[in-house]
């Protein structure tokens, strides 16, 4: 999903996290699990892949939906690499969802992730009723209360992170569109790979 720098800065104007920002600390507690990383893999691999995406993005869920679950299994769960998960949202909608992600615990992440990129259709693009109820739903599947739930969604200090994580990774790589993947700090491409595409560029920079 190609989006420009505005789009970003719009992603933090939340409806739903109204609450003016006032000396927030965003030291991130390394008890605190919002905010430690999401990954999978070997954490010793020698190769190590990074992917920025969002909950919202078409292209997203295609690369999650065709290309991920061949990644997982040929190369993550065989320990030939670390897969580090980046939450990138390109709309407010997306920036939700992604604080949701990060509220569940962190072996929940990455199916939650996924449930919600392979049903965009239910929920992100419904054309009756609200995406956030139909967000809370899925959250629900996933094991979430419901007032979990809304204090996730208000969560200001996790809003904030996820935001300043995005724009210094704009700012430090120069992103146009997502997903967008880097191969050990050697390689970056956006697109939503496929599986032989994805290998050509972990060779390059193995």
């Amino acid at each position: 999903m190609s989006f420009t720098r505005r789009s970003i800065l719009a992603a933090g104007s939340l409806a739903v996290a109204s609450t003016a920002l006032r000396g927030i600390s965003l030291a991130a507690d390394a008890t605190d699990t919002r905010f430690t990383p999401r990954e999978l893999g070997n954490p010793n691999a020698k190769v190590v892949v990074e992917e920025w995406f969002s909950l919202t993005c078409i292209h997203c869920a295609h690369f999650a939906e065709n290309t991920f679950p061949q990644v997982q299994k040929e190369l993550i769960d065989t320990g030939k690499i670390r897969y580090v998960f980046h939450d990138f949202p390109t709309d407010q909608l997306a920036t939700v969802a992604a604080m949701v992600a990060r509220t569940l615990p962190p072996e929940r992440y990455e199916p939650f992730c996924s449930s919600l990129l392979s049903s965009l259709d239910r929920w992100a693009y419904i054309k009756e009723g609200s995406p956030k109820d139909e967000l809370k739903k899925m959250a629900a599947f996933a094991g979430m209360p419901g007032d979990t739930f809304e204090k996730a969604i208000a969560d200001q200090q996790l809003m904030q992170f996820i935001l300043n994580q995005q724009t210094e990774a704009q700012d430090k790589f120069h992103f146009d569109s997502t997903p967008t993947f880097r191969f050990n700090n050697k390689e970056q491409v956006s697109s939503a790979l496929t599986y032989e595409d994805f290998t050509k560029y972990l060779a390059k920079a193995s």
